[in-house]
């Protein structure tokens, strides 16, 4: 069966995060979380950041009805199992820190990739291809004589160019076409900047395979103890280390970084950028941070493990953990010896001792606030809020208060006292209108009645039967200044 090799293969394959991703149920949302907030802005975030804007999205999700029952640490910390993030401790940090794993990023752009397809056999794609090959044999050309004359007519042609130039006949290349180029170098920069993290795992798989090599070389030297001893760099040195310390050198190099700097000052002043989205011309704008920052990320990681990895081997660190794997083996050993003789449901007879101490990871780990678990504090009664005759004129001015029934109330306390407060009128005829009643005796008080120095604290109770109170200043109403045949017209107070 022809198909038994791909059919293995992609069976192997659906048992790799990206697979798995892409083919869960939860895929999209997953996808778009993490996309929204480990990839498209921001490359890492500190876990309780991340947490705290995924816990801020699932509540807008459970709002429109979807099912997302646990916390964002759960969900965070099931990514992480699952091979969708990694998680780093970065030197100096206070926190652990969260990124996209590559698998995750390959599923991003493989989705982003379906989401706006483009062109494949695009004329821009054709030519990169053939400058790629011109170059690489003009470069693996020994034949002086081939090289020259390449170089001759290479020098024709832009003399040629520069002629047309000067004589104002060079064409300029259309608007379509420098778009269509200028999206082939984003695409490419993309992968690019992107491929960094997949060096950067080949460099974590590499310092991995050389510590295996360090602990299963039962001898007292083995190569790459000989090398590390001998003082050199053997993850630097190695093909993947060689290969970026080119890359390294030629992106920091101060010539071709102003270089690209300058093109891309240049680029982004032609006028058929505008035509590019926004994304992508932020991409652009970005382009030479991105490209060392994510450089710049693995250049670190390449000097740290070849520190710990000397460090490893100068501290004798490797002859303790070489010591711990003879004796795992050596359980192994006697264990495999007994399996015939010992069935799997006999007894032991022998008490392993276990630790009680329950392991987690920091991120699992919530910070315990003390203001959540302290009781109320007594609730302290406010001073009544203060009203003033400006403020009360202002409010007046702007209402409709019912002044005929009120002056009808003050003169009804007054039938049987000689003088009344504003307090002792809303006690026979409560406020009516509200804090309406309240400034419309006010108000009347100010045009008839005497205004005290002191104050009283008057209450009443508004439209939603909540009682209210206020200090406002002592007036009183008098009997004999009520039949004052100017009293006061409510429209004017």
């Amino acid at each position: 069966m022809k198909a038994d090799k791909p059919l293995a293969i992609y069976r192997q394959l659906r048992t790799q995060p990206l697979w798995r991703l892409l083919a869960a149920d939860t895929g999209p949302t997953v996808l778009a979380l993490l996309q929204t907030h480990l990839y498209e802005d921001e490359r890492s975030l500190p876990a309780s950041i991340l947490h705290e804007r995924i816990e801020r999205d699932l509540e807008q999700l459970r709002n429109r009805g979807e099912d997302w029952p646990q916390t964002a640490q759960l969900y965070v910390a099931r990514w992480l199992g699952e091979g969708y993030l990694e998680r780093r401790f970065p030197p100096g940090s206070k926190e652990e820190e969260y990124e996209l794993a590559t698998s995750t990023v390959d599923a991003i752009r493989y989705v982003a990739g379906l989401t706006r397809p483009h062109n494949a056999a695009t004329e821009s794609r054709l030519s990169l291809v053939i400058g790629a090959l011109a170059k690489l044999a003009d470069d693996t050309d020994a034949d002086k004589d081939r090289r020259i004359a390449r170089l001759r007519a290479e020098q024709e042609r832009i003399e040629r160019d520069i002629a047309a130039i000067e004589r104002g006949t060079a064409q300029l290349l259309s608007e379509t076409a420098a778009l269509e180029r200028t999206r082939e170098i984003i695409a490419l920069a993309d992968s690019l900047a992107s491929d960094f993290r997949r060096v950067r795992d080949q460099f974590e798989q590499l310092n991995r395979d050389l510590r295996e090599r360090i602990m299963d070389n039962d001898g007292s030297r083995g190569e790459v103890l000989d090398a590390l001893f001998a003082g050199i760099d053997v993850i630097s040195e190695s093909d993947a280390g060689r290969t970026f310390a080119a890359f390294w050198r030629l992106l920091t190099d101060p010539v071709q970084s102003a270089s690209l700097d300058d093109a891309l000052d240049q680029l982004m002043s032609r006028e058929y950028v505008s035509a590019l989205d926004a994304a992508e011309r932020r991409f652009l704008l970005r382009l030479t941070r991105t490209l060392l920052d994510q450089g710049g990320m693995v250049h670190d990681v390449l000097q740290s493990f070849a520190r710990s990895l000397k460090h490893f081997v100068q501290s004798r660190e490797f002859m303790e953990q070489r010591r711990l794997t003879q004796l795992l083996r050596k359980a192994q050993r006697a264990a495999l010896a007994l399996k015939d003789e010992v069935k799997v449901t006999e007894m032991l007879e022998y008490t392993l001792p276990l630790t009680s101490s329950k392991l987690a990871s920091l991120s699992q780990w919530v910070l315990h606030d003390p203001a959540l678990q302290a009781l109320p504090g007594t609730m302290a009664e406010g001073e009544a809020a203060p009203l003033d005759l400006a403020m009360i004129g202002e409010l007046v001015a702007q209402s409709e208060i019912d002044f005929r029934s009120l002056q009808a109330d003050v003169d009804s306390v007054l039938e049987t006292h000689s003088q009344a407060s504003i307090g002792e009128v809303l006690l026979a005829f409560p406020a009516s209108q509200g804090l309406g009643s309240v400034l419309g005796l006010l108000a009347l008080g100010a045009r008839h009645g005497i205004v005290g120095e002191r104050h009283e604290t008057i209450a009443w109770t508004g439209g939603d039967d909540v009682v209210r109170q206020a200090r406002i200043p002592l007036i009183y109403f008098l009997r004999n200044q009520q039949h004052d045949p100017a009293r006061v017209d409510p429209g004017r107070a």
